[in-house]
C-alpha cells in the first residue's frame, strides 16, 4: 500500500482516540538561498496540509524550530505522548511521511512513534524526540 493511500484511509477502531498534529517550520531554507527566496518550508508546509486532507491529522505552520542546521524540519506531536522532531526534510517528497509519522503516532498506546512502519525519512532524519509534558521522572 503506497504512503499516500495510508495517510487517506479512514482511522479505524483501533486508533487511539487523540489525533496527531504536524508542525512545520515555514522559515526554513537551504544554505546559501537568498533572503527573500521563497521558503521551500512554505512549501513543505502547504503539501503536508494536501497529504493530510481526509485524515484526522492537523498540519499546522511554525516560525522556526530553531534546527537551521539540518534543514527543513518539521515535529510531530500528541498529548500524552512523546514529540518528535525531524530535519533534512524535502518539501516535494516528503510530505506524505510526515502525515504517516503523525498517524502512526495518533495510533500508538505507549505514546512512541513506533520504528517498524515509520517511513525512511522519519528514521534517518530524527534530531530529536521530547517527553510529554507530564512523563513520570525515574529517580
Amino acid at each position: 500500500m503506497a504512503l499516500t493511500d495510508i495517510a487517506r484511509a479512514r482511522d479505524d477502531e483501533s486508533e487511539v482516540s487523540t489525533s496527531a498534529i504536524v508542525y512545520v517550520c515555514i522559515t526554513c531554507r537551504r544554505a546559501g538561498e537568498p533572503e527573500d527566496a521563497p521558503r521551500e518550508g512554505m512549501a513543505l508546509a502547504r503539501a503536508a496540509a494536501r497529504a493530510a486532507e481526509g485524515t484526522t491529522v492537523s498540519v499546522r505552520r511554525i516560525r522556526c524550530l530553531a534546527n537551521c542546521s539540518r534543514g527543513l524540519s518539521a515535529a510531530l506531536r500528541r498529548d500524552g505522548a512523546w514529540t518528535y522532531v525531524f530535519g533534512g526534510l524535502d518539501p516535494n517528497k516528503d510530505a506524505e511521511a510526515l502525515i504517516e509519522g503523525a498517524r502512526l503516532l495518533a495510533k500508538s498506546a505507549d505514546g512512541l512513534l513506533p520504528w517498524v512502519g515509520r517511513p525512511d525519512v522519519l528514521k534517518r532524519g530524527l534530531i530529536a524526540r521530547v517527553p510529554p509534558i507530564d512523563y513520570p521522572e525515574e529517580e
